[in-house]
């Protein structure tokens, strides 16, 4: 399975990539306070009929208007008010019954959407990205892995999937989008992967039966790596190749795709002539759309984001390019339709957005979705940038394009908008208030990070620099042989303020910028990790003048282009 050319269309095309909107369950709340007592500021009290008494004696009713308290000698006006206010008790009672209920029922339902979710581990490999650092703000970016399953686990699934031959088969991650929320809420990056890259999966462990999946050679599908154990291993991929933090996960299957585009009520596509996918053999996703602009919703929607053959070239990169365009006309749509404000297409979206979706447990609830739609939100479409991973092919496979991949990379890991339009300064460098112990007595372990996402690490090269560290008076250098990490620059991580003194004499004595040594949870004492930047000699190379901008093989799209349509092979069309 899954060893289908990136120039065919295969069994195991792409799911969809409707998840891509965490925006779409903000649906679904439910709940209010029970009634009871309670007792303001002033004094007052609002018992359970509604009714309030404040400090004086006085009564207010549910309707605002007060009565006093004063006894009083009978008159022929004094039976009407008793019954007006035993008509006022009894309307706010039964208001109270009212209410209670449908809190119950809107507890009730908000449990039934968080019931619908599915959850799974976040990283089933050995080793995590290290955190990003926060910004002068405090502030720290949020990047959640997009995952299109082709599982064909069930008959609904078999009968939008097809390829009958696959059923019950391990699930292919063969839509993969990284999405990447700028720490200041800005902006938001976007990094497809063809599912055809030929890389190397980590090691894996199955948190379900504890099956150990061991590290593949560096020709295996990144769509292989989702039947390895599940998400968590197509997570443990990304930050392998990357060395990017990946906060969370979000996995929909094909029958997901459809329920959740019905949902929304249609997004509107474009293609420059007419096209039917479909080869003389019976291939291709069968979409069929007249030349210009449709909306398409539902198992449309689905044929949409599978197609390959009538898509420009047929290969997965002019998949990738239609699966962008459907984002960010579904992420205009979102923002734009106030027809999803109608309590029915919202409880319908919220229904199937809970149902469809397979998340971490730190997206697993209806309120942590709705937070991170909220986060999502703050970005306009003119901020988000799509493109795709650099590539060149090897074979009828890809894999990763050397240096431009590594820069798109590099760029998400220092939150650098790939729009171009940040304003960034130069950090300041601050030398440490805490005083640096002698050389001799500073501890220290040295990782390899020298491999990249096109090269292998270099052999050795922690203990060939911990003895360099050690001939310069740093006798407690130590190398950890047993780790391999991607690090495009090296750097000095410390755990606590106590040794960033001593963490900034190690920099010094490197001739390393202050701005290489951080503050990171994920050591647990001084770490030099020795950078692709320095796979030999005495001293890392000298940085140059670094080109922040987006490569030009990463063919970005701006999320606010409505004009963007997508090429159709003259072999295709009617």
């Amino acid at each position: 399975m899954g060893q289908n050319s990136v120039r065919g269309e295969g069994a195991s095309g792409g799911a969809g990539t409707r998840d891509g909107s965490p925006e779409e369950d903000s649906g679904g709340r439910g709940g209010s306070e029970g009634a009871g007592s309670r007792t303001d500021g002033a004094g007052s009290r609002t018992d359970k009929s509604g009714s309030r008494t404040d400090g004086s004696g006085s009564r207010t009713d549910g309707s605002g208007s007060r009565t006093e308290e004063k006894p009083g000698k009978g008159g022929r006006g004094k039976p009407p008010r008793r019954r007006k206010r035993r008509v006022l008790r009894w309307s706010a009672t039964i208001l109270s019954v009212l209410i209670l209920g449908t809190a119950g029922a809107g507890y009730l339902y908000y449990q039934h959407l968080n019931n619908n979710l599915e959850t799974d581990d976040l990283n089933l490999g050995d080793h995590r990205a290290p955190e990003p650092t926060p910004n002068s703000a405090g502030q720290t970016p949020l990047n959640i892995l997009l995952i299109g399953s082709d599982a064909r686990d069930s008959k609904e699934n078999q009968k939008l999937g097809g390829a009958k031959d696959t059923f019950g088969g391990p699930p292919l991650a063969d839509v993969q989008m990284l999405l990447h929320l700028s720490a200041d809420r800005s902006n938001m990056s976007v990094i497809s992967m063809p599912r055809d890259t030929l890389l190397t999966i980590p090691k894996c462990t199955d948190p379900d039966d504890g099956k150990v999946y061991e590290e593949t050679g560096p020709r295996s599908m990144t769509n292989e790596s989702l039947g390895r154990g599940g998400p968590g291993c197509t997570v443990a991929t990304w930050e392998k190749l990357t060395n990017i933090h990946i906060d969370h996960f979000m996995t929909v299957d094909f029958s997901g795709v459809v329920s959740m585009a019905d949902a929304i009520g249609g997004v509107p596509v474009c293609v420059d002539k007419n096209i039917h996918s479909r080869t003389s053999q019976g291939k291709g996703s069968g979409l069929k759309l007249e030349k210009g602009t449709t909306n398409i919703k539902g198992e449309q929607a689905l044929q949409w984001l599978r197609t390959r053959y009538g898509f420009e070239g047929g290969t997965d990169i002019a998949r990738a390019k239609a699966q962008h365009m459907y984002m960010n006309s579904l992420v205009r749509t979102l923002r734009e339709n106030t027809g999803l404000t109608s309590p029915n297409r919202l409880r319908k979206l919220a229904e199937n957005a809970t149902s469809a979706l397979k998340v971490d447990p730190g997206l697993g609830s209806v309120m942590k979705l709705y937070g991170l739609g909220n986060e999502l939100k703050k970005v306009s479409p003119e901020r988000t940038t799509m493109t795709t991973m650099p590539f060149e092919y090897s074979g009828s496979r890809v894999v990763p394009k050397p240096g431009d991949a590594e820069q798109l990379f590099r760029l998400v890991r220092d939150d650098i908008a790939l729009d171009g339009k940040d304003k960034r300064k130069p950090p300041k460098e601050k030398l440490s208030d805490d005083p640096a112990a002698p050389d001799g007595e500073i501890a220290l372990q040295v990782q390899n990070g020298t491999r990249t996402a096109t090269e292998p690490a270099v052999s050795g090269r922690a203990s060939a620099v911990a003895q360099l560290l050690a001939g310069k008076g740093f006798v407690k250098a130590a190398p950890d042989t047993a780790t391999s990490l991607t690090e495009g620059k090296t750097v000095i991580r410390y755990p606590s303020v106590d040794l960033e003194g001593d963490a900034q004499r190690v920099a010094k004595s490197l001739g390393l910028p202050l701005s290489s040594v951080k503050k990171s949870t994920d050591v647990s004492g001084i770490t030099l990790v020795v950078g692709a930047d320095w796979r030999d000699g005495a001293k890392p190379e000298k940085a140059e003048k670094q080109d922040d901008s987006t490569p030009d093989s990463a063919d970005a799209l701006n999320g606010s282009d409505k004009r963007a349509c997508m090429k159709v092979d003259p072999n295709f069309t009617w």
